[in-house]
């Protein structure tokens, strides 16, 4: 098959977060198939295009599109027929470089990573003949209805209400008009259906390295925990200053040493405040390298309340041989059992609770990471994921 992905960022070996499952489908794909790439990236990125280029056919990045301000932000928000929240995706760049490559290439399918991006397949006449899907990392819709029901009318839920105005309508349109949408997990292609029983849908899972991603001995570990994300996507954001106003005091009160480690890109100037104001909050930033971070930490938390999709971080700490804290809302995909896989708590008490007995309890938090681990070998390599990607795209095609 050619295969054409249309990405909102730039997938690449070192990126974390959603991105790194873009990467690992272009790998393994192009291992059978013609595979090309368009996306945004920026000056930053781009040093890493030669990891994902190298197997791409065809490859090209254009740069992200700058956000209307002001007035014109006023204007788009009450009389655009595209939802500002799609519009901050918008570039005639992307239509432009995908109509030069489709001059150039034949494809058969063309697969959008990420509804943002999908608005490039909409109704695009360029595209007549090819398959069009759609990957759902995240229905915004409903993840700005949930932030709004979490934070409520504080500064970001006041923003996801606002960004709700036409988005249902559009983004469903939008799914609507493809020929196959892809989820990562069952409760997200409920949640589709619940709101559009006709979609087409099929889930195909996120993936670890559990080579890279390799248990190390405890002796290593610190009395701390950690989480890791990109922290301009909001529900990361949200997840940690959640943990440590709801949650760190309570787990300090009764282990007074402990830390916790901040890992990831672009943490938001709200985080950086808190750990200045609390020394045992250590935010690091982007790294080259998270496993450290992995090896040194005894429990991996993961205290998302909103958003959706499945959390890759979830699988990469299943796979180091972390035990878990989490919710029930970040463990989705997973289809683990509390307290054998991993520890699920929604209260803040119950989370504070579960992370310092696992500080404190050596054979449970051993206990619970090998089976975490074991879950990860068993169900979640990538060339199980990729392999069910194919028979979707096969299956697509050949209709």
């Amino acid at each position: 098959m050619n295969i054409l992905f249309i990405c909102k960022t730039l997938p690449h070996e070192r990126v974390i977060g959603g991105p790194v499952i873009i990467f690992n489908r272009i790998r393994l794909l192009s291992n059978r198939h013609n595979v090309s790439l368009l996306c945004f990236a920026t000056e930053d990125e781009e040093r890493f295009s030669g990891s994902v280029s190298r197997y791409c056919r065809d490859f090209k990045t254009v740069p992200p599109p700058v956000p209307s301000r002001g007035i014109r932000k006023a204007w788009n928000f009450f009389f655009s027929p595209v939802p500002i929240y799609f519009l901050y995706g918008y570039s005639l760049e992307i239509y432009e470089a995908l109509r030069a490559m489709l001059e150039k290439n034949t494809y058969d399918v063309v697969i959008s990573e990420y509804s943002m991006v999908a608005q490039y397949l909409y109704h695009n006449p360029d595209l007549a003949g090819i398959k069009r899907i759609m990957s759902v990392h995240e229905c915004y819709y409903l993840a700005r209805k949930k932030a709004f029901k979490v934070q409520k009318f504080s500064r970001e839920g006041l923003s996801a209400l606002l960004n709700l105005k036409g988005l249902k309508k559009f983004e469903f349109d939008i799914y609507a008009d493809a020929d196959k949408l892809l989820v990562l997990t069952p409760e997200g292609k409920r949640e589709l259906l619940d709101i559009r029983p006709d979609l087409d849908i099929a889930v195909v899972p996120h993936g670890v390295d559990c080579e890279y991603f390799a248990a190390c001995s405890e002796p290593s570990r610190e009395q701390a925990v950690m989480f890791l994300g990109n922290y301009p996507h909001d529900p990361n954001r949200d997840a940690v200053v959640y943990f440590v106003k709801k949650i760190w005091p309570e787990v300090r009160k009764a282990i007074p040493d402990a830390r916790f480690y901040v890992v990831g890109k672009d943490p938001t100037s709200e985080i950086r405040d808190m750990a200045e104001e609390d020394s045992s909050i250590i935010v690091t930033g982007t790294v080259d390298d998270v496993r450290p971070y992995f090896e040194r930490s005894k429990i991996f938390v993961n205290p998302v309340r909103i958003g959706g999709g499945f959390r890759g971080k979830l699988l990469e700490a299943m796979a180091m041989g972390l035990p878990i804290v989490t919710t029930s809302l970040g463990a989705e995909g997973v289809n683990a059992e509390s307290g054998r896989d991993m520890i699920v708590a929604d209260e803040p008490s119950d989370f504070a609770a579960a992370v310092v007995r696992l500080l404190k309890d050596r054979r449970l938090s051993q206990g619970l990471g090998r089976r975490a681990r074991s879950l990860a070998e068993d169900l979640f390599s990538w060339q199980r994921g990729v392999d069910e990607l194919e028979k979707v795209l096969i299956g697509v095609v050949e209709s």
